[in-house]
């Protein structure tokens, strides 16, 4: 592991970025990584074999040594308290994260997985509760359609609790791009009669 960078100005360019990612919930498209705040967002993707690129504490955090391991990640900065503070939108900043490389997109929607789809479902929190849900089911892949809110933004991270470790994400389809599932598909309906758990399910 190389020697901690310090960062104590606000005009700092790598600062600069960071606040991006962080802030910005489509910036990780451009830029093609994650940011990830918080201990137990941290602690689930180690556990699922993710290696930060680059681990982000706050001075004080750092100090305190609990990360304070080389096999963490490659690259550790540290930010002056205030400075984390800004970066972050959460109430009471962690005081840590991780930089994590965003999935390749690989061959796009796998057949015959259980699937969960995302029809333009826009708020974060909702997203990352169905994706909470869909792990905890077992479903094995979601896909969301155009118009569904980003996957990984930190907002939905957050929501997600850790849930998008053990899942496989694919985001920006059109309807047509379902046809590739090859598997029976069922609807959801606030409004419909029938409830789900008396219903008889196919699977996958």
């Amino acid at each position: 592991m190389s020697e901690p960078l310090f960062i104590h100005s606000r005009d700092n360019a790598r600062l600069k970025e960071l606040r991006r990612l962080a802030q910005d919930g489509g910036a990780y498209r451009k830029v093609g990584r994650i940011w990830l705040e918080g201990d137990h967002l941290c602690r689930a993707a180690l556990a699922r074999g993710w290696q930060p690129l680059e681990a982000v504490f706050s001075a004080s955090n750092w100090k305190n040594g609990q990360w304070n391991q080389p096999r963490e990640a490659t690259k550790i900065i540290v930010l002056d308290d205030a400075l984390f503070q800004g970066i972050s939108s959460l109430e009471s900043p962690a005081g840590m994260g991780f930089i994590l490389p965003l999935p390749a997109p690989g061959a796009g929607v796998e057949a015959g997985l259980s699937t969960v789809v995302l029809d333009r479902v826009q708020d974060a929190g909702n997203v990352g509760s169905i994706l909470r849900s869909a792990a905890a089911l077992g479903a094995r892949q979601v896909v969301a359609l155009k118009g569904t809110a980003a996957l990984w933004s930190p907002k939905v991270l957050r929501a997600g609790m850790g849930a998008h470790f053990g899942l496989r994400l694919i985001e920006g389809l059109v309807d047509a791009e379902l046809d590739r599932l090859a598997v029976p598909l069922l609807a959801t309906s606030s409004h419909a009669g029938a409830v789900v758990g008396q219903a008889t399910l196919p699977w996958p």
